[in-house]
């Protein structure tokens, strides 16, 4: 392998040490009594504060109805990826995140987007534009294995990237904040996918949005603020993880 592209950003101040934090947060979730042997019921709680969470943050509702069903197209939508990102729906989707990140993506697409397109064909078909294939070419790259930075590192990458770069014409808030979490099962940092660092990213709106920007612009002072929000909230995702196991 070559020079690793994402290196320096570990090297930023105090990255290196936030994503150690958010890590040995996360395995020791998932240590918990309850998540032993019933992570499975655990990670299913935690899908649906992730999705209702993510759905807010878009300015979706959080009002789930008896019948299932989801009168926000932005809940919806979120709801569907969160469905998709528990239980055996997550092996397979992670799979295929680790090998064909683009169709990883463009089914994430049709799953948060189903309601908020008139044209059913542009489900799953990132933003015509060479700027947007060469950056989601890249993303995929360093999504199957051209870096070997920490997990939140990369997640932080990868969700930034998307959420900025605007890559599909709908939901891409929710398509960046779903890809985060792929990356978290890829990478092993969160392999039962228990953590829900939504519930934060929502809780600090206004942070999470100025920065995002901050990253976008590509500065060291942007990326490095960018990354460590994304650790605090993996943290901060792992105690809402042991809340929910706690009371199981």
């Amino acid at each position: 392998m070559g020079i690793d592209p994402l290196a320096p950003l570990v090297a930023l101040p105090g990255v290196a040490e936030a994503a150690e934090k958010a890590r040995d947060a996360l395995s020791a979730v998932h240590r918990h009594r309850a998540n032993l042997r019933g992570w499975d019921k655990t990670a299913t709680e935690a899908s649906w504060r992730a999705g209702r969470s993510s759905a807010a943050i878009d300015g979706g509702s959080v009002e789930l109805r008896r019948d299932g069903d989801f009168d926000d197209p932005i809940l919806a939508g979120a709801m569907r990826v969160a469905q998709a990102l528990d239980g055996d729906s997550l092996d397979q989707l992670t799979g295929v995140f680790r090998r064909a990140p683009a169709q990883a993506l463009a089914r994430l697409h049709m799953l948060a987007a189903a309601d908020m397109v008139d044209d059913p064909d542009e489900l799953g078909r990132p933003r015509a534009g060479a700027d947007v294939a060469a950056r989601l070419d890249l993303l995929g790259q360093l999504i199957s294995g051209a870096t070997t930075v920490p997990g939140p590192v990369l997640a932080a990458v990868v969700h930034g990237e998307l959420l900025t770069l605007d890559a599909f014409p709908t939901a891409n808030g929710i398509i960046a904040r779903a890809a985060s979490r792929l990356v978290c099962t890829s990478t092993g940092l969160d392999p039962h996918n228990l953590g829900v660092p939504e519930v934060t990213w929502l809780k600090r709106i206004k942070d999470y949005r100025a920065f995002a920007q901050g990253f976008a612009a590509g500065t060291p002072e942007g990326l490095g603020n960018w990354i460590l929000l994304t650790c605090e909230a993996l943290e901060a995702g792992a105690a809402e993880a042991k809340s929910i196991a706690d009371a199981v």
